[in-house]
């Protein structure tokens, strides 16, 4: 019998009534199923050579199998973890499945580790065996190899700068998925009877966490934690069959992983898969996904990006956007206050999208979207209202690896700005005696990787998980985050100051790609901002000011003068002890290599305050 999210709140990631999609209780059960039924249709696009090639949902399967099967015949046992250090690609995909196929539990590294960080989660896991895509990643193997002594063999997807290489551990892709299908001729149903055995109990992946605050964490989210997410996000998502994703966020990240796998698995559509992390915009605007899934860098560059091209193009032009987004605006300020826009104010909107906004769209690549999600970290309403202005529908999200993903989410139809949305149906939701939100029910992750007191830690007595986060739930369900209780900030006059909402607006500024607020038992607040290198470099051509690299590009004084007025502006909205009294600009050029950002483009609050601590005091 199927069941709906809510009749399933009762359960947990380990306990429960099954959750059942299409006579399935795993997420794996589903896989093979689409992929019977869905045949040689599309699952995936991937460039090679330039060109978009397609990829059948049986070839997503049959791959997958030998992925399983070659595992098996290495000596993998089930409940195992394997790493995949790669970005995203379709044989990321084929290890996934094939690893949870046979009741492994597939674990990513993001290509940004460094090969110390690489060990400690080998170590930590306990994995055996290896996937990495290419020379460069392997290196990082090879480098430190003598500190993972448990693992056996690592596999090499592509053999570019590798040729004549030869090592005992080391495997390449081809040779591997040839052992799999040797163990398919020795034993043709292996890898479908242990498919067939995976409990909705069993673990679906292995998440690490960030590590802000310590070692990285391993989170195990089951299949039911998974099958809970797609039953309860599938009024909300909105997703179809013929829809087109695009992936670009790392796979490491859950969301990602739950967008581009499980939700992808779940409807039939088809994923496109970015080339790079730097060429994501050219890839956008080629695809033209039906629903695209972001973090709020994404949609600040995006916005940057418009801005800049705004102040490029001509006296006629210039003039044509102003009013096209100021008509989107009333537009978005009506339905905000409940009512609906008057016939003038209908037709002028109406020519505003078919004059300017609709060619906006399509030009960047959000032509066709339905929906937009941002999540992962806060995002100014102003740019969500921006969004919504041109013609966008961008919602905001709340979750975590710890609760499988999303928590609460905004839909198209009920888009309250400002908040995160309402908990998804099935989805507890309480806020403490100290103001944490905390989360209840099938969304929460089954615990850390052999690492009991820590899952304590983060676990009330009565099961709800301790998000970290400060916020409060309104009259209508809507969460509102108001910040880390972490990161919220008692100056020495006594004043709490939770510093994000002033990030964001701060970020709202094509000219600010992330800041930190600072403050803490201090006097007065002040910032560190992480300038946008592409914009302020072209702020410095149009404007003729000399400089030679980013160093010296964050010391000219026009450039503290461009931000200094960002800042002022920003500090209107705010009260006078919650404005930010002096800033200074971080003059190094921030990668997800440094310790500073994560891989989804944070900053990385104590690691800033740590290494930039002669800033800091300069300000005092």
């Amino acid at each position: 019998m199927e069941m709906s999210a809510r009749e399933a709140l009762t359960g947990t990631a380990t306990g429960g009534p099954p959750i059942v999609i299409d006579g399935c209780d795993t997420i794996v059960k589903l896989w093979a199923k689409r992929c019977r039924d869905l045949g040689a249709r599309t699952a995936h696009r991937e460039k090679t050579l330039g060109i978009w090639q397609a990829h059948g949902w049986n070839e997503y399967y049959d791959t997958a199998r030998l992925v399983g099967l070659a595992l098996m015949a290495l000596g993998h046992q089930k409940g195992e973890p394997v790493q995949i250090l790669s970005e995203d690609r379709r044989e990321w995909l084929y290890c996934d499945l094939g690893i949870a196929g046979i009741g492994g539990i597939p674990s990513g590294v993001y290509t940004t580790d460094s090969a110390s960080q690489l060990a400690y989660l080998m170590g930590d896991s306990g994995a055996r065996f290896l996937f990495v895509e290419n020379d460069e990643q392997l290196d990082k193997f090879l480098e430190i190899r003598a500190q993972m002594p448990g693992v056996e063999k690592v596999i090499v997807f592509d053999r570019d700068g590798l040729a004549g290489f030869t090592d005992p551990q080391v495997m390449f892709w081809d040779a591997f998925l040839a052992l799999g299908q040797r163990e398919a001729d020795s034993h043709p149903e292996r890898f479908e009877t242990a498919l067939a055995a995976i409990r909705p109990q069993d673990p679906r992946m292995l998440i690490y966490t960030s590590g802000t605050t310590g070692p990285p964490k391993g989170a195990l989210i089951t299949h039911r934690n998974m099958m809970f997410q797609l039953v309860a996000g599938e009024e909300a998502l909105e997703y179809r069959a013929s829809d087109e994703f695009l992936c670009f966020l790392p796979l490491c990240h859950v969301l990602e992983r739950l967008i581009s796998v499980e939700s992808a698995i779940f409807t039939g559509c088809t994923v496109n898969f970015a080339e790079s992390p730097e060429t994501v915009f050219d890839n956008l605007r080629e695809v033209s996904p039906h629903a695209f899934v972001g973090v709020p860098r994404i949609w600040e560059k995006i916005h940057s990006r418009v801005m800049i091209m705004r102040s490029e193009t001509g006296f006629v032009g210039g003039k044509a956007f102003d009013w096209a987004v100021k008509v989107g605006q009333a537009h978005v300020a009506a339905h905000e206050a409940g009512r609906a826009p008057g016939p003038w104010l209908g037709l002028r909107h109406a020519l505003a999208d078919f004059l300017v906004l609709r060619n906006l769209r399509h030009l960047l690549g959000l032509g066709r979207v339905r929906r937009a999600t941002s999540g992962a970290a806060p995002i100014s309403p102003d740019l969500l209202r921006w969004f919504q202005a041109i013609g966008v529908p961008l919602c905001e999200g709340f979750g975590m690896t710890e609760t499988s993903g999303v928590a609460t989410l905004n839909t198209t139809r009920t888009n309250r700005i400002g908040t995160v949305g309402p908990p998804l149906p099935g989805v507890g939701l309480r806020i403490s005696e100290t103001g944490e939100i905390q989360v209840g029910g099938p969304a929460v992750f089954a615990g850390y990787w052999n690492d009991p007191d820590k899952t304590a830690a983060t676990m009330t007595g009565d099961g709800w998980l301790k998000t970290g986060d400060a916020g409060r739930i309104g009259n209508d369900g809507a969460l509102t985050i108001t910040g880390r209780l972490k990161d919220i900030i008692i100056t020495a006059g006594g004043k709490n100051v939770t510093p994000a909402e002033i990030e964001s607006r701060l970020k709202f500024s094509p000219y600010v790609a992330d800041a930190v607020v600072i403050g803490d038992r201090r006097r007065y607040l002040t910032c560190l901002v992480m300038i946008d290198q592409e914009n302020v470099e072209k702020f410095a051509q149009a404007n003729a000011i000399p400089y030679s690299d980013f160093a010296s590009l964050t010391r000219a004084p026009q450039v503290r003068e461009l931000i200094g007025q960002v800042v002022a502006d920003t500090n209107r909205d705010f009260a006078t002890a919650e404005q930010i009294k002096d800033f200074r600009l971080i003059d190094i050029l921030l990668t997800p290599e440094d310790e500073e950002l994560t891989p989804t483009m944070k900053l990385k609050r104590a690691h800033v305050d740590r290494r930039h601590s002669g800033l800091i005091e300069s300000m005092y």
